[in-house]
C-alpha cells in the first residue's frame, strides 16, 4: 500500500537560526539584527528564517544567511538543533543552529542594511529573544573548542595579519590573556605560517610581521595524525 502523507503526524515548523562571529582585530563580535514581525517584533535576535520544504538543512543556512547579510562563500558550520516545546510562543518550532565566521573589515560592505543589521561586541550583548542566549553560549563552547584544535580561527582575520593580532584573537575567543612568549612559540613550532617579509607599521615604527595561513601544511599535519592543539581550551 502506498503512503502519501503521515496524516497523524503533528506538524512542526523548522527554522535555521545563525550565529555570525566576527573580528575587527580588537573584539569578537556578534552580528544581530532587529527581529521586524511579531512576537518579539523590534527585539534583538539571531538571523534566521524559515526552512523550505524543498531544501536540504545546509542549503537553507546558506540561503537565510546570504538573504539577510549578502554574505557567501565563508565558514558556515551546523551546530545544534533546539526544540523545546515552547521556545516559540506562535507554533511549535524547531531550530537548527549554525554558526558563521567572518572577518569584519573583509565583508563589510556586504551586509545588508534591510534588517538593522549591527555589530555587538560579545561582552555587551543586548537581551536576544526566545532562546537564543543559549545558541550563543552553544556556539561559543564549539569555537573555543574547535580554535584550539582545528584551523577554525583563521576564518576571522585577513589574509595577512600579525600575530599580535593572531593572540588577540585567540583571547577574545577564550576571554582571558595569554602568556606572549608561551603563544608565539607554540603557534610557530607547528609551521603552518608563512613569514611575508612585509611589516604592518600603522601600531608602531618599527611594524610588526605580516603572516599568512599554509592551508597545504596544515592539511598535512591532519593527514599525520596532527591538529592545532594549541592547549588552550
Amino acid at each position: 500500500m502506498e503512503i502519501t502523507s503521515y496524516q497523524n503526524a503533528d506538524r512542526i515548523v523548522v527554522a535555521i537560526d545563525c550565529i555570525i562571529f566576527g573580528f575587527d582585530k580588537e573584539q569578537l563580535k556578534l552580528l544581530l539584527i532587529k527581529r521586524d514581525f511579531e512576537p518579539e517584533r523590534g527585539h534583538w535576535s539571531l538571523m534566521g528564517g524559515f526552512l523550505k520544504g524543498c531544501e536540504h538543512l545546509h542549503q537553507g543556512a546558506h540561503r537565510i544567511l546570504y538573504d539577510l547579510t549578502g554574505l557567501k562563500n565563508i565558514y558556515l558550520e551546523q551546530l545544534h538543533a533546539f526544540g523545546e516545546v515552547t521556545r516559540d510562543p506562535v507554533e511549535r518550532t524547531l531550530s537548527v543552529a549554525h554558526y558563521a565566521l567572518i572577518d569584519i573589515e573583509a565583508h563589510a560592505f556586504e551586509l545588508s542594511e534591510d534588517y538593522s543589521a549591527s555589530w555587538f561586541p560579545i561582552q555587551e550583548l543586548p537581551d536576544l529573544i526566545f532562546d537564543h542566549n543559549d545558541m550563543l553560549k552553544a556556539a561559543l563552547d564549539r569555537l573555543q573548542y574547535k580554535a584550539s584544535h582545528e584551523a577554525i580561527g583563521f576564518e576571522l582575520l585577513p589574509d595577512k595579519f600579525t600575530l599580535p593580532e593572531l593572540q588577540k584573537l585567540y583571547e577574545c575567543i577564550y576571554g582571558r590573556p595569554l602568556d606572549k612568549r608561551n603563544f608565539r612559540r607554540r603557534i610557530l613550532s607547528m609551521d603552518v605560517l608563512i613569514n611575508t617579509g612585509e611589516k604592518e607599521k600603522s601600531s608602531s615604527k618599527k611594524g610588526a610581521y605580516l603572516y599568512t595561513f599554509d592551508q597545504s601544511k596544515f592539511n598535512k599535519l591532519q593527514r599525520e595524525g596532527q591538529n592545532m592543539d594549541l592547549n588552550l581550551y
